[in-house]
């Protein structure tokens, strides 16, 4: 909360949302342009949207790994475009410890940007650097470290380097 009072957060970076509004009357009616529509963009929650400051659970420790696939070619006789730079990773690979906690109390949701956990102890809500495959992850639980892993491919466009 800013001084003057209003919640600021990522999604009040860029121009403003633009609503139509008409008057008629007393009271301000909200016309939509296509009629086709069921909602109106205004009253979709994206990931933005999500208010989460009054849950009172905590977030978990994490740490975001980047790796990627290497031959001998690339180790070696360096005849790959690969470097040691995150634009040459494939995979993304996010560590969540979550003490005192089970495997069947956790809740996952992946979106292609947005990472959604929440157990009874834990809530992370975490925007993702680079967009992801979300449909073809791949979560293990580590019960001696009661460890989340959760391994998604990175999609970049345009990525000619990592095919």
């Amino acid at each position: 909360v800013t001084s003057t009072g209003y919640n600021i957060n990522p999604s009040h970076i860029g121009p403003p949302k633009k609503r139509t509004i008409e008057h008629q009357g007393p009271k301000n009616i909200s016309r939509k342009t296509d009629t086709k529509d069921i909602w109106d963009d205004s009253e979709v929650l994206d990931d933005a949207d999500i208010d989460d400051s009054l849950d009172p659970r905590e977030q978990p420790d994490y740490k975001l790994k980047f790796s990627q696939n290497i031959s001998s070619e690339d180790v070696f006789l360096q005849m790959g475009q690969k470097n040691a730079s995150t634009a040459s990773c494939e995979n993304l690979t996010i560590k969540i410890k979550l003490p005192a906690t089970t495997m069947n109390d956790v809740e996952v949701q992946v979106t292609d940007t947005f990472l959604d956990l929440r157990s009874p102890k834990y809530k992370l809500a975490l925007y993702l650097p680079h967009r992801v495959d979300s449909k073809n992850g791949k979560a293990q639980w580590d019960k001696e470290k009661e460890e989340l892993n959760i391994t998604l491919r990175v999609q970049r466009e345009f990525d000619y380097l990592n095919m």
